[in-house]
């Protein structure tokens, strides 16, 4: 048996991979994989998500052991095969390769095809180029800065010039009788 996944850039639009890998495969197998077909160096942090239809993140499956307060196990990718988690064809991923600023390629298990095998994993279709590995720290700068508009907070009728210095508009705090309840 085979798994077939393919790899989409939110960042590149024309960029795609297609990688076939043995489902009994660890996740490190695949992690090289995406690595080599992207021409990554491979001495950063990255992690695996399993996602839900909607791409919520679920279970995490990391480069290394980390101490983690999650609801789930701690995965690490050596030691996980990729057919304990993976069961179904359109399952979802996220692989996160820069941690920094949070970039990933959004994944998913387009095809398991039976009764072939594969002795590695492989890039089957490369389209497009990658986007970088990591971002300079002005990238990032820029990407992290808000444009505070109408829309900001989710309403069409939100005026910024309706909040005081603090942001909380026009409420008068000096009035006692604010407190004169006997709740206070």
């Amino acid at each position: 048996m085979v798994y077939k996944f393919t790899l989409l850039s939110d960042e590149v639009d024309n960029f795609v991979r297609v990688i076939t890998i043995d489902p009994e495969a660890s996740f490190l197998d695949l992690h090289n994989a995406i690595l080599d077909s992207v021409r990554y160096e491979k001495n950063l942090m990255t992690t695996f998500f399993i996602c839900e239809d909607n791409w919520e993140k679920g279970q995490e499956v990391t480069l290394l052991e980390m101490e983690s307060s999650s609801e789930y196990d701690n995965l690490v990718m050596e030691d996980t095969k990729l057919e304990d988690l993976l069961t179904d064809e359109k399952q979802k991923l996220l692989y996160v390769f820069d941690m920094m600023s949070e970039r990933a390629f959004f994944m998913e298990l387009t095809e398991i095809i039976p009764g072939i095998s594969v002795s590695k994993a492989e890039c089957i279709s490369a389209k497009g180029d990658a986007p970088r590995q990591t971002l300079d720290e002005e990238d990032i700068v820029a990407a992290s800065k808000l444009t505070i508009d109408e829309n900001f907070y989710g309403d069409e009728d939100f005026d910024i010039d309706e909040l005081d210095e603090e942001g909380f508009g026009d409420m008068n705090f000096d009035d006692s009788s604010l407190f004169n309840d006997e709740r206070f």
